[in-house]
């Protein structure tokens, strides 16, 4: 029999301890209690996001490798020319798919590709579709212990870059790896950020508080990514789609009898612009936009309904 005895009442207590979540990011609220959303155009927004990265070959890996990032001894030619497709060859794929369905994309790039491609850019900018930040490189996280000063420097040096290119306000943001520091959601907030992608715990945007002013989280799904899906869970192709389309049918029973809801996609031209793969692409966003009640947002669009006086978190 084990002599341990069990933890005393100092173990738990600790700053910030209080019913629901332990911080002040913001206030503790069910879905289900929240003021339903009604969306101006349907039931269900389908928020596709199309991720347009840069990994370098000679990556550092400080403090971690990057997610989707060379493995293989310098240099990994083989998985840095297979990201390369995707910007190359994978993103006119992906946009002939989208736009032969209707769907608004929202891209999230990286700064040093905006600058290091600027024909990508110049397309972007003519079909006028929202861009918001996905930090300097894949290999520049924003990541705990790093040094305030350097992190501004990175997040000021990726929107100059990508207000310049696109000629937007660029309001949005999606950390490489959705991983952020301590500061990351105020340095945000002090750079002109008015939302960002990096937490999943939700289905609905929700306010976020920062010492430098509000932002708001737009949960990006990280369950039904095709890099999570595909290279992480290794399942099918054909199990991916099924995943979306049963997300699809599940949140627009939801938002019939709860509010709206929005389906939110996040696509890498690298992974879902292959030959092989651009079918199930294609298959997804069939199924979706014939489904009454779908309509296609960007996601500043969609954050412009939910901030709403009326609709706003307690």
């Amino acid at each position: 029999m084990s002599n341990q005895k069990g933890l005393g009442p100092e173990h738990l207590q600790y700053p910030e301890r209080h019913y629901g979540m332990d911080h002040a990011y913001y206030d503790w609220q069910m879905l289900t209690d929240r003021p339903p959303v009604q969306w101006a155009e349907g039931k269900l927004a389908l928020w596709v996001n199309v991720s347009l990265q840069f990994f370098p070959l000679n990556q550092r890996g400080i403090p971690f490798p990057p997610p989707g990032g060379m493995t293989m001894s310098y240099p990994d030619l083989r998985h840095f020319s297979l990201r390369d497709y995707g910007n190359r060859v994978g993103i006119f794929r992906v946009l002939r798919a989208l736009d032969r369905y209707g769907v608004r994309p929202t891209f999230a790039i990286n700064g040093e590709l905006a600058e290091r491609t600027p024909y990508l850019m110049h397309m972007l900018r003519e079909r006028g579709d929202e861009i918001i930040a996905h930090g300097w490189n894949m290999d520049c996280p924003h990541y705990g212990g790093q040094p305030r000063d350097e992190e501004q420097l990175l997040i000021r040096k990726t929107l100059e870059t990508l207000r310049e290119a696109s000629g937007q306000a660029v309001t949005g943001w999606l950390s490489p790896g959705k991983i952020h520091s301590e500061n990351t959601p105020a340095l945000l907030a002090e750079h002109g950020i008015k939302y960002f992608c990096d937490w999943v715990n939700d289905d609905m945007p929700y306010r976020f508080r920062t010492g430098s002013g509000d932002l708001w989280a737009m949960p990006l799904s990280t369950e039904l990514e095709d890099q999570f899906i595909l290279r992480m869970n290794q399942h099918s192709e054909t199990s991916y789609a099924e995943q979306v389309e049963d997300a699809c049918r599940f949140l627009l029973s939801e938002a019939r009898n709860q509010g709206g809801r929005i389906l939110a996609l996040n696509i890498h031209p690298w992974m879902l612009g292959q030959p092989h793969r651009i079918a199930y692409l294609e298959r997804i966003l069939e199924f979706v936009t014939a489904q009454h009640g779908v309509f296609s947002a960007s996601a500043s669009s969609l954050l412009q309904q939910c901030s709403q006086p009326e609709l706003e978190p307690a």
